[in-house]
């Protein structure tokens, strides 16, 4: 399966660091931003996901 800007992405359910998730029902009204990795890590997803991570506070 591949997703394209603008599609939804299918519901599931997840263990996170904010506790068990239904993404749809996490998400809401609002929006959500999904990342996706190479099966290798590289740098260049940890740069990424870090970037993100530091600007959530302008998210919320």
């Amino acid at each position: 399966m591949s997703l394209r800007i603008n599609d939804t992405a299918p519901d599931f359910t997840a263990e996170t660091t904010q506790g068990t998730i239904n993404f749809h029902d996490w998400i809401g009204d609002g929006w959500a931003v999904l990342f996706s990795h190479p099966k290798n890590f590289t740098p260049v997803c940890t740069t990424e996901l870090g970037t993100m991570a530091g600007l959530e506070g302008e998210f919320k």
